[in-house]
């Protein structure tokens, strides 16, 4: 089931910050750069982002989140985090496929490290298309995807 969260609750926020933590720490160590700003979220931090936020959830455990900020019909996907004990599930799969249906998005973007491979793979296979790579210091290099959607 998904639905959407109120980031502003401070029980909602101490809740994705509990999947964000173990979700962002796999791709710091896939990417070797553990100064990621989602590492570095808190609480209060989670609930002043003017993100919207949604949630998978199996059965009544929450098992990832897809946060966006929407501009017109172009979706900025913000962050896509499963739980590792959630990873090989379908929940990103479902979680992007929820998004792709929110009325009038006719575009989403997304940014991630360029040596995060799983998550390049997985943008790839969805139809996402490399806009460009951007270094933002020695240790780390991103990359950011388009998808249109017809």
């Amino acid at each position: 089931m998904i639905k959407r969260l109120d980031n502003k609750n401070r029980e909602i926020a101490t809740e994705i910050l509990s999947i964000q933590i173990p979700s962002y720490l796999v791709e710091a160590k896939i990417i070797d750069y553990y100064d990621l700003p989602p590492l570095k979220d808190t609480i209060d931090s989670l609930q002043q982002c003017q993100e919207t936020f949604f949630a998978y959830y199996l059965q009544e455990e929450l098992c990832g989140i897809i946060s966006l900020k929407l501009d017109r019909t172009e979706v900025d996907l913000h962050r896509l985090i499963v739980h590792p004990e959630h990873f090989r599930k379908g929940i990103a799969q479902k979680l992007l496929d929820f998004v792709e249906m929110i009325e009038g998005v006719k575009s989403m973007r997304v940014t991630t490290g360029a040596k995060n491979t799983p998550a390049i793979n997985f943008y790839s296979k969805n139809g996402f298309r490399k806009l460009q790579e951007v270094k933002v210091d020695e240790h780390l290099t991103l990359s950011s995807f388009r998808k249109y959607i017809i």
